[in-house]
Parts: structure tokens; sequence; C-alpha cells
């Protein structure tokens, strides 16, 4: 079964890719336990992913530190005047609202952008999910702007949104994981669009990553 094969490959710290579904953004992403992320994760993703490497966080994590959507804090900010509050999304083009919030980087990297710097941010931002106190650690050790945006899961996850960020967050709960991922959309050299489905399954074979539909996934919820 292609999500036992998934979870498994998770719990090894090893890569995931999960396709959505054609009916919203149509992509694959790699998808990996953000507690396990290291320097060379990120280098992959890189090579092979070639998208935005971003944090999903569970719900429960987001509002302990406080986190916001991005298109909300720009709603209600002061310093962005009524003109261009035209420029924010509430929508995107498949119909889902964007989970992005803010970017950030550990205060122990440099420029941010490394490999290493973005692995040690990542798995810092997984390791808050443990901490007594979330929100004082994550001030005092994380600064924004950063190079990795943060994306929020929905709470209840695949009940009310069924993207990447929720997909690869349940994914983790199911894995008995924390449940923070780090996902990464893969793109094509070739096409300068998305990676299609059968390329990616190709490239999943060739290398021996589980290749997860969301449809198994959403099954799989809604039975259990």
């Amino acid at each position: 079964m292609t999500l036992d094969e998934a979870i498994t490959s998770l719990k090894r710290g090893e890569f995931v890719l999960l396709y959505d579904s054609g009916k919203r953004e149509n992509e694959v992403d790699m998808v990996v336990a953000a507690q396990f992320v290291t320097p060379e994760h990120i280098s992959k993703m890189r090579q092979y992913g070639g998208g935005l490497i971003c944090i999903a966080l569970k719900d429960s994590l987001a509002q302990s530190l406080n986190l916001q959507y991005m298109h909300n804090i720009l709603s209600h900010s002061p310093g962005v005047d009524s003109d261009s509050k035209q420029m924010i999304m509430g929508t995107a083009p498949y119909g889902d609202h964007p989970t992005f919030s803010i970017s950030v980087n550990h205060r122990q990297t440099y420029t941010g952008i490394t490999d290493r710097d973005r692995a040690l941010t990542i798995k810092e931002m997984a390791n808050l999910y443990h901490s007594n106190s979330p929100k004082n650690e994550f001030i005092s050790s994380f600064v924004t702007p950063g190079h990795v945006p943060l994306l929020l899961a929905s709470n209840g996850l695949l009940v009310n949104r069924q993207g990447h960020t929720e997909m690869s967050v349940y994914l983790a709960d199911l894995a008995k994981l924390t449940p923070v991922t780090a996902i990464c959309e893969m793109m094509d050299s070739q096409t300068y669009s998305a990676l299609s489905v059968e390329k990616a399954i190709k490239f999943a074979k060739e290398n021996a990553i589980p290749f997860l539909d969301g449809k198994e996934l959403l099954e799989f919820s809604k039975v259990h």
C-alpha cells in the first residue's frame, strides 16, 4: 500500500512525493518530516524539486505562536493603503486561500539561504512543537523576514482544505511524528512548468521514493 510506504519513508527521515489533485494546483511536492531535515535534504529539494522550500505547521502550533495568515496580516495592516490592499490574494485560482504566514530565519543562521541555514531553521521550528514555552522560544530564536516561509495548516486539516500544507501535516500525524513538514514543489526545467505526474512517478521509481496520490490520502481520512 502506497500510504504505508509513505509513512515508513517519513519515519526514516526520507522523502515522499505527494500529488494534490488535477482540480487544485496539479503539482507534486517533495515532503520530509521537519524534525529530520539536514542540509542534504535541502540540497536535494533545490536540485530535484526547484520550487519554494517551506515549512508546514499544524494549527495547534501556529496558534501557540500566534501566527496568522499573511493575507489577514496585510488586510489589517495600517501600513498598507486601501488601494494596495486590492493586491491581497483572498483565494488562489484553484479556489483555496493561501496558507502563507510570515517567513523566518533562525538567529544562528548568517544569510539564512544556504542549505545549512535553512536546514537549521526548519529543524528548530519543528522542535518548537515540544517546547514548554513555544511563543517565548520562537521570539527569542527566530527573526522575520527570513528565507523560509511558514505555511499554516487549516484547523481540522483535510476536512477544511486539501492542499499540500494539510496533506503533509496529516501524513506526519499518521506517522506519529512531529506535525511539522518541509515541502517543495517539483518543477520541470524542460517545460518551465510544474513537473508532470508521469515524470514525477518515473523519478520516484528511479530513486525508490514513495509516490502518494492525494486521492488515496483523502479516501483514508474519510474512513478513519
